[in-house]
């Protein structure tokens, strides 16, 4: 009996510290919340939609110092800069061009953005534009541990989805454990349901954000949503590219079909295209996806 009692007193701390643990590196600690924060709530639907207030005056001009070009500095951490590489990476579908931000090594969490058309890795680490957002993934991923991919690749088909998953499934290795979330910007959201539909890619994703993109009703009969990825949309009322009504009918069918499914949409009112690039709460939703499995 007092051996017994002497293995709880011994064991039991250390089973709660390891679940202390466990519980904290599915939460990211914050950066410069106060800042990022969503404005008002206009409206919201449960846990899985959201109306969120969204004025160009006061969430382009006020928080620019140049609108559009360049974010005020209480937005900004360069310090970061630090922790990023410009990397290529060999893989048999060709060079990969990469920007690394944090931990190539035994990262606790990864997360890759894919820009839209016209675009190329640099806008993913882009310090200043679109009021400092990408910064705050820069530090938000360097501050927890994790891996921040801002990758090139040769296109939105095929063999861009090719490139962007021997991308991942080289860090996954370098990171056994790590979760695995990829974020779309624009036409990039082809990269990610081409993604969704890849057997062994969707075996490794945990997430797909989408961000001012399109949809794709190939999505709902994917390995990634017979896996529950977790997807979160984030759009503009006003966007002349992708139209919101379309994108929300998707949000809605991919619930209509699996009720319980972990998705979750962000409508920026009156945002445009560009909009939930800049607006969307990187902490808020990525909290929320590694909390889903």
């Amino acid at each position: 009996m007092a051996l017994s009692r002497m293995l709880q007193r011994s064991v039991l701390p250390f089973v709660l510290a390891t679940f202390a643990a466990s519980a904290h590196a599915q939460t990211l600690a914050p950066h410069k919340d106060d800042l990022f924060a969503y404005p008002a709530i206009l409206s919201s639907e449960g846990d899985s939609y959201r109306v969120v207030d969204y004025r160009e005056m006061r969430d382009i001009n006020g928080r620019d110092q140049i609108p559009e070009r360049r974010a005020q500095a209480k937005y900004v951490d360069t310090g970061v800069r630090k922790m990023q590489q410009d990397l290529v990476l060999r893989t048999d579908e060709g060079n990969i061009k990469h920007v690394a931000v944090g931990k190539t090594e035994g990262a606790s969490l990864i997360v890759l953005y894919l820009h839209g058309q016209g675009g190329s890795r640099k806008q993913g680490v882009d310090d200043f534009t679109f009021g400092g957002n990408f910064n705050r993934i820069k530090n938000l991923m360097v501050a927890n541990g994790g891996l921040y991919l801002s990758p090139d690749f040769s296109d939105f088909g095929d063999k861009g989805v090719a490139q962007i998953a021997a991308l991942i499934d080289h860090y996954a290795a370098q990171s056994p454990g790590a979760k695995v979330i990829v974020a779309c910007g624009s036409m990039g959201g082809a990269l990610c349901w081409g993604l969704a539909r890849d057997a062994k890619a969707a075996k490794q994703l945990s997430g797909l954000i989408l961000l001012g993109s399109l949809w794709d009703d190939g999505f709902l009969t994917s390995p990634a949503f017979a896996a529950k990825v977790a997807v979160f949309f984030g759009q503009g009322s006003k966007d002349p590219v992708f139209p919101i009504d379309k994108q929300e009918a998707f949000f809605r069918s991919i619930l209509a079909k699996k009720p319980n499914y972990p998705a979750r949409f962000v409508r920026f009112e009156t945002g445009t295209h560009g909009t939930p690039i800049r607006m969307t709460d990187w902490r808020d939703t990525l909290n929320w996806m590694l909390a889903q499995k």
